[in-house]
């Protein structure tokens, strides 16, 4: 059952699912399970695209969700995403991006506005970009 929220902007979620989705990026997979049942499949997708995984990546994009997989490859600092979400109107997505890099202007943009769980979701997935280790072995050629 599709979820009552409209498409596009995390903005359009209750703090309680995106305290949900924050667990999700951490790798909880009881609560991804129940993201992905409860009608926030393209967040539970998020949450794994985030953590790696192409198969979610293009699950968003064949879902009706661009922009949530422009907002993974801007976490990951790809310009051109980034700039994909600003030409699109999802300038809240594209400062989150930032935020999620480590970016202060950004962070502190989230607690002038009072959105104070878009800070907790970006230190969340920092520290799991930070802690990701590059693989020469998992390179593409």
């Amino acid at each position: 059952m599709p979820n009552e929220y409209l498409k596009g902007q995390l903005n359009d979620y209750p703090v309680k699912i995106l305290l949900a989705f924050g667990e999700a990026i951490d790798g909880n997979d009881k609560i991804f399970m129940w993201l992905l049942k409860n009608g926030f499949a393209e967040l539970a997708a998020l949450s794994k695209a985030i953590r790696g995984s192409e198969e979610a990546f293009q699950w968003l994009m064949k879902n009706g969700y661009p922009q949530f997989a422009a907002l993974d490859m801007a976490i990951v600092n790809d310009q051109k995403a980034h700039k994909w979400l600003i030409k699109n109107k999802f300038e809240i997505l594209a400062r989150f991006a930032m935020a999620a890099q480590g970016d202060n202007n950004s962070i502190k943009w989230f607690a002038i506005n009072n959105l104070h769980i878009y800070i907790r979701l970006a230190k969340k997935i920092k520290i799991f970009t930070d802690n990701q280790k590059f693989d020469y072995h998992k390179l593409h050629f």
